[in-house]
């Protein structure tokens, strides 16, 4: 996985600086191609980001974002916009620069380190440079093509490679199409994926729950086989939770993805956030056509560690039927111990 950094925060900022003051002379009235803001509000929005990024990484926020409001002054045209844009660009690049190797901080899809902020300053500014472009009549822009792919492997490692990266890059954010792939029913970027060798685990949120339940893709290329039902129903957890108001990013099911062709084969995860004592239950399928390799004991030592390694977690439960052996040999492998029987069930326990 791409580690990214404040040298890709610069370019990103000055190539797209570039071709915004090359149409600054228009009017940012109108509204950014396909979005429901003006030119005007996503330059804005831009500038939003990197300083709350910035924030984010130099307090270490742990629960939500810096309480802090960016605008521009009225009356600031165009290329006011776009120096604002150059100004807090070199906010966030300041800020991850001098973050520490172990720095982390709050984001609404997990926690984040700073190459993790940098990736998602910089995929800010190339897709609304090109949202921008886009309302003023520019659709023939195209950012750096290393840059487009050290951005798409930081924050889209799910998705298929082999293209162009930049219309890649559209696609995998909404904004375009690619031939032999259908659209995306749902789309996000995963700053944080929990990493098990063969496998990714990439967290279910909100938006990607509720598309899989309603019989999306979630935003993923899946073999033909997937995804089951058991995903589906398992990404009622997410809206559950957040209908209860529990919902706490990274507790709940993640899609597990398949890094020799980055093609998603099941689920796994947390049936909840850990309780008052630090304890909570985790579950996974795999389709058919992908069982019998060892991806679900990869994923779940990987995962494991990572819920283990999360302060107050002290222990993690799993339940699976008396005869599904194979499920109680994936939990074997992965370090839990059964803790006992009964109404058909085995259950099985891995304490911190």
């Amino acid at each position: 996985m791409t580690i990214m950094n404040s040298e890709d925060i610069d370019t990103a900022v000055s190539l797209t600086t570039r071709a915004l003051r090359e149409v600054a002379h228009l009017d940012w009235e109108v509204p950014a191609a396909g979005l429901d803001w003006s030119c005007r509000d996503t330059a804005v929005h831009v500038a939003e980001d990197f300083t709350a990024y910035a924030a984010q990484l130099t307090v270490r926020a742990t629960d939500a974002y810096v309480p802090l409001e960016i605008r521009a002054e009225e009356g600031t045209g165009p290329a006011g916009l776009v120096d604002l844009i150059e100004a807090t660009g070199g906010f966030l690049s300041a800020a991850v620069a001098l973050a520490g190797p172990g720095a982390r901080a709050w984001h609404p899809y997990g926690d984040a380190g700073a190459d993790g902020f940098a990736a998602m300053g910089v995929v800010e500014t190339l897709l609304h440079t090109h949202d921008i472009l886009g309302g003023l009549g520019v659709h023939d822009w195209e950012p750096d093509p290393a840059l487009a792919e050290r951005v798409l492997d930081r924050l889209f490692p799910h998705l298929p490679r082999g293209r162009a990266a930049w219309p890649t890059l559209l696609w995998a954010a909404g904004r375009g199409e690619l031939p032999g792939l259908a659209p995306l029913t749902a789309w996000r970027w995963y700053a944080d994926p929990v990493a098990a060798g063969r496998v990714l685990l990439l967290p279910m949120s909100p938006a990607i729950a509720a598309d899989l339940q309603a019989g999306g893709n979630g935003g993923f290329v899946w073999v033909e086989d997937g995804p089951l039902d058991d995903t589906r129903e398992a990404a009622g957890i997410v809206t559950r939770a957040r209908e209860a108001g529990t919902y706490r990013a990274g507790w709940g099911p993640y899609v597990i993805v398949r890094t020799s062709d980055r093609k998603a084969i099941g689920g796994m995860g947390f049936h909840a956030a850990p309780d008052a004592d630090g304890r909570t239950e985790v579950g996974y399928d795999l389709v058919p056509s992908a069982r019998g390799n060892g991806y679900a004991t990869d994923g779940l030592k990987a995962l494991s560690a990572w819920a283990l390694g999360r302060p107050g977690v002290t222990r993690l439960d799993a339940t699976t039927d008396e005869d599904n052996a194979l499920s109680q040999a994936v939990l074997r492998r992965a370090g839990f111990t059964g803790a006992g029987t009964g109404e058909g069930l085995v259950r099985y326990v891995l304490r911190g």
